[in-house]
């Protein structure tokens, strides 16, 4: 059965760093598509970052472009979003999710609508305290 497991938020200061995680079972992060979302209080769900899983793109959003980093590690069968520079727009839930398809890549045009993806986590929250 799949099932993905965010961990990672909490409490950061202003300027400073967090890595999430996401921890697959079930089915091995190295052959799906996987995002990044994130959901602020009122506000719509963002599509944040995207990982391929065979043709190697990576995609971001203008939000976090240039500052957060999504990568996977095999061995582990996570995936990770390193986030620096944090500011008063970044505090929300993050939500891991899935393109069920196997091999899938990221869509070139799409890719931040959650329409694509199948399993998602529970969310990890992440404050930014100025």
């Amino acid at each position: 059965q799949v099932h993905v497991v965010e961990s990672g938020g909490g409490l950061v200061q202003s300027g400073g760093s967090l890595r999430l995680a996401c921890a697959a079972s079930g089915f091995s992060v190295d052959y799906y598509a996987m995002s990044w979302f994130r959901q602020a209080p009122g506000k719509e769900r963002e599509g944040i970052a995207c990982i391929s899983s065979s043709d190697g793109n990576v995609y971001y959003s203008d939000s976090v472009k240039g500052r957060f980093t999504i990568s996977r590690i095999y061995e582990d069968n996570r995936v990770y979003l390193q986030m620096s520079s944090l500011n008063a727009e970044d505090p929300a839930v993050y939500y891991c999710a899935v393109d069920g398809s196997f091999r899938s890549n990221c869509r070139s045009v799409g890719w931040a609508s959650g329409t694509w993806y199948d399993y998602w986590g529970q969310g990890t929250r992440v404050t930014v305290s100025s």
